[in-house]
């Protein structure tokens, strides 16, 4: 009876020492490894202290004239190219981003007397753009026409001070309306509406240097609302001009946004502007505006369907001796029917003062643009217009814009 009462014993005993037995031998191994690393090494150590001794010993040799004069060519061909002293990253980093658009526009068919050249290498844009550090950002847009070379934009933005402000110092865009704020080659056509020609200076419209401070809140019923204040020297091509330091010009615009479904959008904007007239020092041009403008881009067919609806409504208060109104606005529709295939129209009509008298021109456009690509666009327009001397210009513009670089994008 005690043989079998001590044999689970044992049994418990075996089993407790089989563990014990298995790490031991485990740890054996690992030492046996490691005796074996340190051999390597040691071996290892003598064969570079042979080499080294070995390449002292070696005697100097020559090239040949020939292997001297070939050496560098082949060095030349193994080395990558450096530009600017730095490495590729490097260089990245200290160099702004580059761009150049360029804008070729044609044109043929009756213009009624308007200088509107057959050919014409309208503009060439180089952008310029980086952020400084983390509290600055640079944009510069020098513009190269066939009359010559003109500084666009050039300004310095600080988007984050203290309250939720922006500060932008330079040469800008003023932002009255939509399009006076928009470049040549984010246009939906190849022209600048009548209200624009007439009433806002133009195709440069009010460009000037300032200074701007903008704040973007919220509002009401997930309404975003954007104030800006912008004070400029007072010098615009054909709409204000500073005769003194103290004229200068200022522009305020309020713009309402609003996501109205998942595709679609609404802006809506008011403006003011004040400066100085170009018809005399003692005369002031007020404008005020309205703009509207209604985005639909569906989620899921983005790139093949989209439709921006846009138009602009522009009254000008001229403190002449008798004070004028000039009026004028446009409606306009672009619509994409397929993945690079854009239609669109627009409908002008604006007032303008010509020797102390106002005359009425009226427009119409038909638009097809074609997009290659998102670095080119090929475009046609159709174009009446109904001038107020009673004058008809039935015309066809074409338009070839194509891309190079990095451009930054737009203000939405």
């Amino acid at each position: 009876m005690r043989k079998w009462t001590a044999l689970p014993s044992l049994v418990l005993v075996a089993a407790c020492l089989c563990p014990l037995t298995t790490v031991a031998q485990d740890s054996a191994e690992l030492l046996a490894r490691m005796k074996a690393m340190e051999d390597r090494i040691k071996s290892l150590e003598a064969e570079v202290q042979t080499l080294k001794g070995q390449q002292a010993a070696a005697p100097a040799v020559t090239p040949s004239p020939a292997v001297a004069q070939a050496a560098p060519e082949a060095v030349a061909r193994q080395a990558p190219v450096s530009l600017g002293g730095a490495g590729g990253g490097a260089a990245k980093v200290l160099n702004p981003d580059i761009a150049v658009i360029g804008d070729f526009v044609g044109a043929a068919g009756r213009s009624a007397g308007r200088p509107t050249p057959s050919f014409e290498m309208h503009e060439s844009e180089l952008a310029l753009q980086a952020i400084l550090d983390p509290y600055a950002r640079a944009d510069f847009f020098i513009s190269f026409g066939e009359q010559g070379v003109n500084l666009e934009e050039g300004y310095l933005t600080f988007p984050a001070l203290k309250g939720g402000f922006q500060l932008r110092v330079g040469k800008m865009r003023a932002a009255f309306g939509k399009v006076n704020t928009l470049h040549n080659h984010v246009l939906s056509w190849t022209d600048r509406p009548l209200v624009t020609q007439n009433l806002v200076g133009g195709e440069d419209g009010i460009n000037d240097a300032g200074l701007a401070l903008s704040r973007i809140f919220a509002g009401p019923n997930q309404i975003f609302l954007e104030g800006t204040a912008q004070v400029f020297r007072g010098d615009s091509d054909d709409l204000f001009h500073s005769y003194k330091r103290n004229d200068v010009s200022t522009v305020e615009h309020l713009r309402a946004y609003r996501d109205i479904t998942e595709s679609t959008n609404l802006d809506l904007g008011a403006s003011y502007s004040r400066g100085h007239s170009v018809l005399g020092p003692d005369v002031i041009n007020q404008l005020y505006g309205i703009d509207a403008t209604v985005r639909w881009k569906p989620l899921r067919r983005s790139i093949y369907h989209s439709f921006v609806g846009r138009s602009e409504f522009v009254w000008s208060r001229i403190g002449l001796p008798k004070t004028t109104t000039p009026f004028g606005f446009y409606v306009s529709s672009d619509y994409q029917f397929a993945r690079r295939w854009f239609l669109g129209g627009r409908f002008d009509r604006s007032e303008r003062l010509q020797d102390l008298a106002l005359l009425q021109d009226t427009g119409g456009s038909l638009v097809l643009t074609y997009w290659p690509s998102e670095f080119s666009q090929i475009r046609g327009q159709l174009r009446r217009t109904r001038y107020g001397e009673h004058l008809t210009a039935n015309e066809f513009l074409f338009q070839f814009q194509f891309s190079i670089g990095a451009h930054g994008a737009h203000p939405f």
